[in-house]
């Protein structure tokens, strides 16, 4: 596992706590799908965790986030309270979007989280405007938006490249490349796995980082971030990186060999960073196990909390529509 020298011990069991809080949060986000609390479409998370967390870490609080339908790990990872998402996961008036948006359409302005976005590239075409923004505003932030394999075959990603490297955007493109889109094989689709290859015609930065490894994806979105800030332009990461449940909790999850399943779960990020924690002395078991016992709490209060919060009346059906 990468180790950068700039990052603390403190810093590595942060680390651990929110990838561990994402796993927990969607673990009780499918079991209250199952129970027929959730409804609607969700998409969970598990398995890519260090994806977004080795990557929101590396920014500032003024830098934005944009998110695809699977937007729940990344919008934790900004900052967000388990409590107002999970609410917005049971369509409560407290959610984080009033319960009007749902699972895929998570948003927070304050937090410059600018959503999530069902539509498969839907994501890319906003954050291009977001980066015109910085760069017109002559803001320091940069922008960063996650997307999925099966978007980089969309219109909307290669106009978005474009557009981002002929203006110089401060803009990181960061592909969760987890091998499937939906249930059609990366392999059946495109030349080649490595996608951060097509990307290079672009004239854009781009590398690929081993998804699993918080600490690499950390790195990479660094070396991005401080491109961007210079005014070099936009970056691509492409992590690699899969996903231990099916596309949403409508997929059987019957595309994908028992083996290969394995396989992957055996590199499990939060499984890993665990073992370093302790295998370093960085944190000690009944430590550790007190941090996941808080972290369990967190997030049986979340569903409590959403479970008795009030549904949105039916006057605010309206409601922030327009801007004022």
């Amino acid at each position: 596992m990468t180790h950068p020298p700039h990052i603390s011990y403190d810093e590595l069991v942060s680390l651990y706590k929110m990838m561990y809080l994402i796993r927990r949060f969607e673990e009780k986000a499918s079991e209250m799908y199952v129970r027929g609390k959730i409804t609607g479409f969700s998409h969970l998370y598990i398995g890519e965790e260090a994806v977004a967390v080795g990557a929101i870490t590396a920014l500032n609080e003024r830098d934005y986030v944009i998110s695809s339908y699977r937007d729940h790990g990344h919008c934790l990872a900004k900052g967000a309270d388990p409590t107002v998402v999970m609410a917005e996961l049971f369509g409560r008036s407290t959610g984080i979007s009033k319960g009007k948006g749902g699972s895929m359409h998570l948003f927070d302005n304050q937090l410059r989280f600018m959503g999530g976005y069902a539509i498969v590239a839907g994501g890319l075409p906003i954050t291009v405007g977001v980066g015109m923004a910085i760069q017109y505003t002559e803001d320091t932030a940069v922008a960063v938006t996650f997307f999925g394999d099966g978007a980089t075959n969309a219109g909307a990603f290669h106009e978005s490249l474009n557009v981002a490297v002929a203006w110089k955007l401060p803009i990181i493109f960061i592909c969760e490349n987890n091998f499937f889109a939906i249930g059609t094989s990366l392999d059946r689709v495109a030349p080649s796995k490595e996608l951060y290859k097509r990307v290079k015609a672009y004239s854009i930065p781009s590398e690929q980082v081993d998804g699993m490894d918080v600490l690499a994806v950390r790195v990479a979105t660094s070396r991005a971030v401080e491109r961007a800030r210079d005014g070099d332009g936009p970056s691509f990461i492409e992590a690699v990186t899969y996903r231990y449940r099916g596309h949403s909790m409508s997929d059987p999850d019957d595309y994908r060999t028992k083996r290969e399943e394995k396989i992957w779960k055996e590199r499990d990020p939060i499984i890993k960073l665990a073992k370093q924690l302790r295998d370093k002395a960085i944190i000690s078991p009944d430590d550790l196990k007190e941090l996941q016992d808080e972290v369990n709490k967190k997030v049986d209060e979340a569903v409590e909390f959403a479970d008795t919060s009030s549904w949105p009346e039916l006057k605010e059906l309206m409601t922030d529509i327009y801007a004022d």
